[in-house]
């Protein structure tokens, strides 16, 4: 069986980050490739996105996913900041259109909650995580490039069976929550002091 590949794509103007991660048999993921798409601020907005979407546009080309994921863009208080975000985003969903690959756009809660088991987890954890499931030996850096990595395991791992990814029986355990109890326990038993046994004697006889 052939591994999933998806595309993840973290928009933004200033830096659009981006992660190649293919879904193998039995939940497993690994990365393919990591970075980040930037554009300068001093170059007028058409020519930033023209930037960003070449960019793009040769990771499409260069890596083939199968799908592309990109973080849903919600509103904020600096306007220019979500305008920018808004529109590479769109820029990355017509690039992928363009070849026919599928679309998918995932909440970051949904994200957190897919990589950490939890959707309030905060970038430290996430990119703890994606570190972990990926067995990266560093952190992915910046934080984008971590979140598109994040955003392309979201992808293979949401729950409707995705991808041909098997059902979870209620109350069963995600990857993102199993691998992070094995690390948890694996740290609980570094952390805890080596017991002294004692040997164990037998009645003491009190002479009559």
């Amino acid at each position: 069986m052939a591994p999933v590949r998806v595309l993840g794509v973290d928009p933004g103007l200033t830096r659009c980050g981006l992660g190649v991660v293919d879904g193998l048999p039995g939940r497993r993921v690994q990365m393919v490739a990591v970075g980040v798409a930037r554009s300068s601020a001093h170059l007028d907005v058409d020519q930033r996105l023209l930037t960003i979407a070449d960019q793009i546009d040769d990771w499409l080309e260069r890596h083939a996913p199968d799908t592309l994921a990109i973080e849903q863009v919600f509103a904020q208080r600096n306007v220019r900041t979500v305008m920018g975000t808004a529109q590479v985003a769109g820029i990355a969903m017509l690039a992928a259109a363009r070849r026919r690959i599928p679309v998918a756009v995932h909440t970051p809660s949904e994200v957190k909650a897919a990589v950490t088991g939890s959707g309030t987890a905060d970038k430290a954890q996430v990119q703890a995580m994606v570190t972990r499931l990926l067995h990266l030996s560093d952190r992915p850096r910046p934080a984008d490039a971590a979140d598109a990595l994040a955003l392309a395991i979201c992808h293979l791992w949401r729950p409707a069976g995705a991808l041909g990814a098997p059902q979870r029986e209620p109350g069963a355990l995600t990857a993102a929550q199993q691998t992070w109890a094995a690390a948890e326990q694996a740290a609980r038993r570094q952390r805890r002091p080596a017991q002294q046994t004692t040997p164990r004697r037998g009645p003491t006889l009190t002479p009559t």
